[in-house]
Order: structure tokens, then C-alpha cells, then sequence
């Protein structure tokens, strides 16, 4: 008898426990009311970690996320627009770190497709294949409404980042122009400055000093007259195509080569700088890549019948020019991949980028081309997603917040069949995106991809 009195409060406890907690469950469903977006039954890949949340249910309203939670925790009304995402993973919107768009005004001289339909259709390109940031490393005049267009709902397209027109050889010409050139774009409103090759030195310094002086970044390529070492110490802040490397490192070999990379990359981490890859491309550009497979590419189709002849005939000309060495362009090609793989080993800060539109870099489906040199080099399919995804909000947390699943983030999203934490390939797959809080169906993109073969068969 004494066991069982001892027995009996336990027992009773653990009803009363058990009770408390199905009260505290009960009513916890919350309500949700008004115009919103919500994808339920999905599972989450946030990017706050190398994780996926099972079952989930996110809810946009306006362009924000403004919850993330278990499916079945919240009610919504008649106004809900719901997405069921069973089976299926959401993540961040991709970024292309190194875009162009095209120009709103173009010259007289310009081709007879650049038109205001051309600068739309690049737009969507990019987002139909989940792009829902592009930083532009190109500016145009009268090229910023673009950001204002997009952001209204005007336009269909990414967010948008745009550097000024460029500092080079032909657009500067001593120092103090290069400094009156910061000052002027800084106060148009440009996001950042973009360097070609050309400028001297004395033009660089100008600039550079200027730029940090009054608070506006630069970044691109290195001038031959700067250097990597002394455009790093100047503070530029991105080094895209990586060209200024692989001239530094070119003069090396063996342990020396091993040396000066290992020191190149300390000094990249050291100094803050962000890499831009753009690894497809530039095997391109110096002959390492397979031009009768680049022909066949589908996608092609989406861009004027006139580019991709010039394409064409670039290629030819490079292929059957007398001084190009095949062998030197893979050399150089795997140079270049090697240092990518040191600088992810090493946790340089890598963003995504492929340079479209150039040679046969259709905006938007060239990721997926970058992509599969990134995993080449050695990157893991979740170290490829950080580079377009969480390093990216990192890179503009000074203007917006994105680049995770969170409350409290700009609702960029792309809906993927598979998860492309196993397979990065899994990211083409996609049932839909969503563009700052706009939701494109595939089926959409599919119509408006249709739209735009149609379009440029005879241009």
C-alpha cells in the first residue's frame, strides 16, 4: 500500500503535464488575414545553415516574409493565395554578381535588336531562371529608372544594383577627371563604380582615393598599370573575372606558384575583398571551352538570331587564328580553376556571377552553366548556394535585406522539384519563382519564354 501512495502523485503529475501542454497547444493556430502569399507543405532550405526545415509553411506579404512556420500552425482567409509546396524546396533567389543591362537609350551605331523590348526581355531572362538580383556592371545614361520601373511592378525583373559607366582608357583621360567622374556618378546615384582595364595608375589612385573618401565602392577588373597587390591595398572591393590574378600568377611555377597564390589569397581575406568568379565565361574567352557544344546550347533561342551569329563567327575567327594555342587556353583554364578551389578552402568571400549577356552567356541560364564549374572546382552544393545567395544579402546589407528564408527578408524565392543540396543541377527544376514578393509561375515563364523565341527568330 505505501508503493502505490507513492505511485499515485507521480501518475497524477504526469496527466496534469500532459494536460497543460495540450492546452497550451490549443488556439496556438495562428490567423492570418488579408491579400497574402503563403507556400505550405514545403520544405525549407533557409541558408542560416547547411539545413532543410521539413513541413513548413512561409507567408509573403507585400515583398517580405513575414513568417516562417510549421505547416498547420496557421488559418488563412479567402484572400490567401497558397502554394502548395508538398515534396518540393524552397529557396533563396539566385544572384548574378556580374550582369549587364542593357542600355534603356542605346547609341545611334547600336544593333537594330537593342531595343526597349530587348532591355525587357534580358530583365525576365534573368528571373526565369531564378535570378532575382543582378548587380549591373555596366552603366548606361538614363539607365537608373530601370531600378524604380522594377520595383513598382512596372517592369518583370530582378532587383537591381547598377554600376555607373565605366573608368577606362577612353573614358578617362588624367587624374583629376577620374576624380570629378566619382563624384559626379556618386551623385547621380549609382550603387558602385566599375573599372576596366586602361586606366594608369596616377588615374587609379584618383579615383580610388576619392571613392573612399566620399563613400561609394568600385570593383571589375584590374588595370595592367595597377596590379592585384596594390588595387587590393587601394580597396577595391570586388575583383570580378579574377584576371588580375592569374596575370600576377602567371609568372610562377611550382612551390613559388603554390607561395604567391597562398599569399594572394591572405591578402584578398585580409583586405575584405569579395571574388566574382565568372569561371564559364572566361574559358571562353581564351579558348578553353567547347564551341560545338556552346552552338547547341537551347537556350540560345531566347536571344536575337543576330547575337548568336556574331557568336558564331567570333568563334571561328579565335579557332582559326594562327597564334591561338589550345593548349596554353586550358593551361590558363585550369590555373584559373585551381584558384578558385584555394580561395573556397580558404573561405575567401566568392559571389556568383557569369558576365551575361556575352559570348554565349544567355542572362539568367548562364548560372547554371557557372554552376557547374563551381562544383568542377571543387565547391559543395551548399558553398555554391552561399556564394548567390547568403553572401550576396551580406554584400548589400548596407541597402536591403535578402539572401536567407527569414522573417523580415525581401520574399526572393525560387520553388525547386529536388533538393539541391544534393545535386546542384536540382536548381533548374523549378515550379515557379518569386521576384521581391511577385509570384511567376513555370507555366508563366514558359508562356513569356514562348513570347520571346517567337520574338527574335528573324532578328
Amino acid at each position: 500500500m505505501k508503493m502505490k501512495r507513492q505511485i499515485l502523485p507521480v501518475v497524477v503529475i504526469v496527466i496534469l503535464l500532459l494536460a497543460i501542454v495540450v492546452f497550451q497547444n490549443m488556439g496556438t493556430t495562428q490567423k492570418i488575414e488579408g491579400e497574402v502569399t503563403a507556400f505550405t507543405n514545403v520544405n525549407v532550405i533557409p541558408m542560416t545553415s547547411e539545413t532543410v526545415l521539413e513541413n513548413q509553411t512561409v507567408v509573403i506579404e507585400g515583398d517580405e516574409i513575414i513568417l516562417v512556420t510549421g505547416s498547420g500552425n496557421v488559418d488563412f482567409d479567402e484572400e490567401a493565395t497558397i502554394i502548395d509546396g508538398k515534396g518540393k524546396f524552397l529557396v533563396p533567389g539566385l544572384a548574378e554578381m556580374h550582369g549587364h543591362v542593357p542600355p534603356t537609350d542605346p547609341p545611334a551605331n547600336a544593333p537594330r535588336y537593342m531595343t526597349m523590348d530587348y532591355v525587357e526581355n534580358t530583365l525576365f531572362l534573368y528571373t526565369a531562371a531564378g535570378i532575382t538580383t543582378v548587380r549591373g556592371m555596366l552603366g548606361w545614361p538614363n539607365q537608373l529608372g530601370l531600378k524604380d520601373k522594377v520595383k513598382s511592378g512596372e517592369l518583370i525583373g530582378p532587383s537591381l544594383y547598377l554600376a555607373g559607366p565605366s573608368f577606362n582608357g577612353n573614358s578617362i583621360s588624367s587624374p583629376g577627371q577620374a576624380a570629378e567622374k566619382v563624384i559626379e556618378q556618386k551623385e547621380e546615384g549609382w550603387d558602385l563604380l566599375k573599372i576596366h582595364p586602361g586606366l594608369t595608375l596616377e588615374e587609379f589612385d584618383a579615383m580610388a582615393n576619392t571613392a573612399n573618401d566620399i563613400g561609394i565602392t568600385f570593383g571589375g577588373h584590374i588595370p595592367a598599370d595597377v596590379g592585384i597587390i596594390h588595387a587590393i591595398e587601394m580597396g577595391q572591393e570586388t575583383i570580378d573575372h579574377m584576371d588580375g590574378y592569374v596575370a600576377y600568377l602567371n609568372e610562377y611555377e611550382g612551390a613559388e606558384l603554390d607561395q604567391k597564390i597562398h599569399k594572394l589569397i591572405n591578402l584578398t581575406i585580409e583586405n575584405n575583398v569579395w571574388i566574382v568568379p565568372t569561371q564559364a565565361l572566361w574559358a571562353t574567352i581564351i579558348g578553353a571551352a567547347d564551341y560545338e557544344a556552346m552552338q547547341q546550347y537551347d537556350e540560345l533561342k531566347y536571344i536575337p538570331a543576330t547575337l548568336v551569329s556574331g557568336y558564331n563567327a567570333w568563334a571561328n575567327r579565335l579557332l582559326n587564328n594562327p597564334n591561338f594555342n589550345r593548349e596554353n587556353a586550358i593551361e590558363h583554364a585550369q590555373l584559373r580553376q585551381r584558384l578558385l578551389s584555394e580561395m573556397n578552402k580558404s573561405r575567401v568571400k566568392i559571389l556568383m556571377g557569369t558576365d551575361a549577356p556575352q559570348l554565349y552567356s544567355v542572362p539568367g541560364f548562364s548560372i547554371h552553366r557557372e554552376l557547374e564549374v563551381m562544383a568542377e572546382a571543387g565547391m559543395s552544393p551548399y558553398e555554391i548556394l552561399v556564394s548567390g545567395t547568403v553572401n550576396v544579402g551580406e554584400y548589400f546589407s548596407h541597402k536591403d535585406d535578402f539572401g536567407t528564408i527569414q522573417k523580415g527578408q525581401r520574399a526572393d524565392l525560387i520553388l525547386v522539384k529536388k533538393n539541391p543540396l544534393k545535386d546542384i543541377a536540382h536548381l533548374k527544376d523549378h515550379s515557379g519563382v518569386m521576384v521581391a514578393g511577385r509570384w511567376m509561375s513555370k507555366e508563366f515563364i514558359d508562356s513569356k519564354l514562348t513570347e520571346i523565341e517567337s520574338s527574335y527568330k528573324n532578328n
